[in-house]
């Protein structure tokens, strides 16, 4: 059943949202993020905000916007059984901040018709923001649509707007005791028909050279180890077939990220994405080979240290297979084409399903993300909306 794709006053108020929103700059900031500062820029602050007075402007009666930067509504079931089962809590998730690597800031969406579609760009100057902002709208035309149609019977209802999903920290700090949902939703995808619910296991490294530090003219007789020279050798003798540029489907990948270093100390920052765990751990031997040969042939010390970021979510959403059996119906119902397909990343949803609550992921009708080439189809946009809503009514 469609509820608001085809009906096109109510895809306006979602493109008049979205427009609105991609406006709000809520730029995360990763290195700041990685200090522990939470969230990682002030201005996230600013679109929680927005989401909380709409929200209680919608009649909703709890709400509430935490310490860290999270948003949580509740919306309780109109519906009188009491069978928990048929009638699980449901909750729905986007994240509020956008990438920093191309900036959000001063977005001005450009919209364009192209036949049946409304497309939403950005001038080029910018990313668009859809990545996840086209998430946020699609949750809030949701409950603004049940909300304004009192007569469609749902299930117990939570919303979460998250913080600091691009840098990998949205869910550090959530507060789960707050939470009672029985399975959740990331609303994160990108073309029509995504779903998902499997993604990499995700491991970072740390690889620390320490040489010896000398005078350069001076350096044969003294015995000068170069560190950055062990990470130069070391960066180099990582496998290009292992890389991301040559990976694709279900292919893991050793991704260097950042070198940093002296003659006396150098540090490489490493990414190790891989499907299984076995292959994580076929990864950390390539890792740990390379760097002891490095120091064998040239001299010097290491110290690696491995930091698990995310787990892949299929097994634990494998042992609770009616989530996806409901999301499958959802799909049916609006006559959409399931694409299942794996993340080639993470989302907060595979945090949140370690954590004990199941969330696969959806599609949002954004394209291009990260980028200034980003795009968005209202269309997809409004489907998803219709989505949930299918997945959250009886």
């Amino acid at each position: 059943m469609n509820y608001i794709y085809d009906n096109e006053k109510e895809k306006n108020k979602m493109l008049e949202r979205f427009c609105r929103y991609v406006k709000i700059w809520s730029e995360s900031d990763s290195k700041a993020a990685d200090q522990g500062v939470f969230p990682s820029s002030q201005c996230q602050w600013d679109f929680a905000r927005t989401l909380e007075k709409e929200i209680k402007d919608l009649g909703v009666k709890d709400v509430s916007l935490n310490e860290n930067c999270y948003l949580i509504a509740k919306i309780p079931s109109n519906i009188e059984e009491s069978d928990k089962k048929s009638n699980p809590t449901i909750l729905l998730m986007a994240h509020m901040d956008t990438v920093d690597e191309v900036t959000g800031k001063n977005v001005n969406p450009q919209v364009i018709k192209e036949g049946q579609d409304t497309i939403v760009k950005s001038d080029g100057s910018t990313l668009l923001g859809a990545d996840d902002k086209a998430g946020v709208t699609a949750i809030m035309s949701t409950l603004a649509y049940l909300l304004d149609h009192k007569e469609i019977k749902h299930s117990p209802i939570e919303i979460m707007f998250s913080p600091d999903e691009e840098t990998g920290h949205g869910m550090d700090k959530v507060p789960l005791e707050k939470l009672n949902a029985d399975f959740a939703i990331t609303v994160d995808g990108g073309d029509l028909g995504e779903l998902e619910s499997e993604c990499f296991n995700a491991f970072a490294a740390k690889v620390k050279f320490t040489g010896k530090a000398c005078h350069t003219g001076n350096a044969k007789a003294e015995g000068m180890i170069n560190a950055v020279t062990l990470a130069s050798n070391f960066t180099a003798r990582l496998p290009h077939e292992k890389s991301p540029e040559c990976s694709q489907d279900y292919q893991g990948f050793i991704a260097p990220m950042e070198v940093t270093g002296s003659i006396e100390s150098s540090e490489i920052q490493l990414l190790l994405r891989a499907f299984t765990m076995e292959e994580i751990e076929e990864e950390k031997k390539i890792i740990q080979d390379k760097a002891n040969e490095v120091v064998k042939e040239f001299g010097g010390m290491v110290d690696i240290q491995f930091t698990q970021q995310y787990l892949n979510m299929k097994d634990k959403l494998d042992q609770n297979p009616e989530v996806m059996e409901r999301l499958r119906k959802a799909f049916k119902a609006c006559d959409v084409e399931i694409k299942e397909v794996p993340i080639r990343g993470g989302t907060d949803g595979s945090r949140l399903t370690e954590m004990g609550i199941p969330t696969p992921n959806i599609f949002t009708g954004a394209h291009e993300f990260h980028s200034r080439k980003e795009w968005l189809s209202l269309n997809q946009m409004a489907k998803a909306a219709d989505i949930l809503l299918n997945i959250v009514t009886k």
